[in-house]
């Protein structure tokens, strides 16, 4: 079940890519994890995959239920919950705390056309548009 608390852990880049895979899939064994990285990462073995996925285990990132053969593992934090968290994170050590800084850099050079005009949208059916 996933964990309102914030991990005690941050986890790494590649870390975060099982993350993204188990976030999709839900409860899997290390073969369907591995098998679903391979598009993005197909320099990733069954094994570095495996010890990865024990190792999040020991840190405190997954659940592993040992009741079944494969073992299968799951996100002790919800997807939502561990971004926010990040992003908290990076803002404060980023942009000295300015969320306003952080959205106007992302408007600057990361944000096409059309998304700009969905968050425009947004802040208008929230009460925060001009």
């Amino acid at each position: 079940m996933p964990s309102k608390s914030f991990p005690p852990v941050r986890p790494t880049t590649a870390e975060l890519d099982l993350l993204q895979v188990l976030w999709r899939l839900g409860p899997s064994d290390a073969k369907a994890v591995h098998e679903a990285l391979l598009p993005d990462r197909p320099d990733a073995t069954y094994a570095t995959v495996l010890r990865q996925l024990q190792v999040m285990h020991g840190k405190g990132l997954l659940s592993r239920d040992e009741s079944q053969r494969p073992q299968l593992y799951a996100p002790l934090h919800a997807q939502d919950k561990l971004q926010q968290s990040l992003v908290k994170d990076f803002i404060a050590k980023a942009f000295a705390g300015s969320g306003k800084a952080l959205v106007l850099a992302a408007l600057k050079s990361h944000v096409s056309a059309k998304e700009r005009a969905e968050i425009r949208q947004l802040l208008a059916q929230n009460g925060d548009g001009e």
